[in-house]
């Protein structure tokens, strides 16, 4: 479960024509995104309360069993392990992030039913039509887009099963200088009428969804400001340092100059 954690672009691919920067991981902005969300449990806008309200909008039950892509820290699976019995195999990029993934699967008892893969989630094969929720939630880089994120998720997927998908949406037509910002161009995104158009051509129907708000947009990121900043004032000498401080004067202006512009929200569908 995570990014929006994986927006941040580098000063080189903001100086790369057309970006991918929304679908790429460099080694350094996931380090970065280590430090600067080691206080997160949740790795992206959503509050505990939504996370919570998402799993009864699934309606899990035992026995169920999720496949999360891109799982990050693993507070999605673990949550819903706990709450729900169901079992589950997560897959991210991150080793800081699927110890600390495993760590919270032992503290809330659930060990035996959840399995975590380090590896990179576009490659990932599954079990075909093994698993009733398939999720990647704020991820979708991991196809190239939103489209074909739904494709890598759709074998994995069983008859009637959920797709649960994270991704960001123009709530109002961005300026260029917040697509510039943000290594993006205005088609990387769409509407949240156009999302739809997107998961409608994939032959999914939109049966729910869970948006996060302004305010729980700004205390995920914001709050990595402050983690980030109080690492370099006690890192200076790290020899990321001076790019970290780079990436979080990038990260801070994005958000800033999209937060009227640039939502997010999970998706939930079921196959027409």
């Amino acid at each position: 479960m995570g990014v929006p954690h994986r927006l941040i672009p580098t000063a080189k691919e903001l100086a790369t024509p057309s970006s991918t920067i929304f679908f790429e991981e460099s080694s350094l902005s996931l380090r970065f995104h280590e430090i600067a969300e080691s206080g997160h449990r949740i790795l992206n806008p959503l509050t505990p309360a939504k996370l919570d309200l998402l799993g009864e909008i699934c309606r899990l039950r035992p026995g169920m069993r999720q496949l999360d892509l891109a799982c990050g820290a693993g507070e999605m699976l673990a949550q819903w392990s706990a709450r729900y019995d169901i079992e589950g195999v997560g897959v991210d990029l991150s080793k800081v992030f699927l110890d600390a993934a495993v760590a919270r699967a032992a503290e809330l008892g659930v060990t035996s039913r959840l399995r975590f893969v380090h590896g990179d989630a576009a490659d990932h094969v599954a079990e075909s039509e093994a698993y009733d929720v398939v999720s990647c939630v704020g991820a979708t880089w991991i196809g190239g887009n939103l489209a074909g994120t739904i494709e890598l998720m759709r074998p994995a997927l069983r008859p009637g099963g959920l797709l649960v998908i994270g991704e960001v949406f123009w709530i109002s037509e961005p300026p260029e200088e917040v697509c510039e910002a943000n290594g993006m161009a205005r088609t990387d995104y769409a509407s949240l009428i156009g999302t739809n158009a997107v998961f409608e051509s994939a032959g999914f129907e939109l049966i729910e969804m869970v948006l996060s708000d302004a305010d729980s947009f700004d205390r995920y990121v914001a709050s990595q400001w402050r983690t980030m900043s109080d690492w370099l004032r006690e890192h200076p000498t790290d020899p990321d340092a001076t790019e970290f401080r780079d990436l979080l004067e990038v990260a801070r202006r994005a958000h800033l100059l999209s937060r009227n512009h640039l939502g997010w929200g999970v998706f939930v569908l079921r196959a027409i």
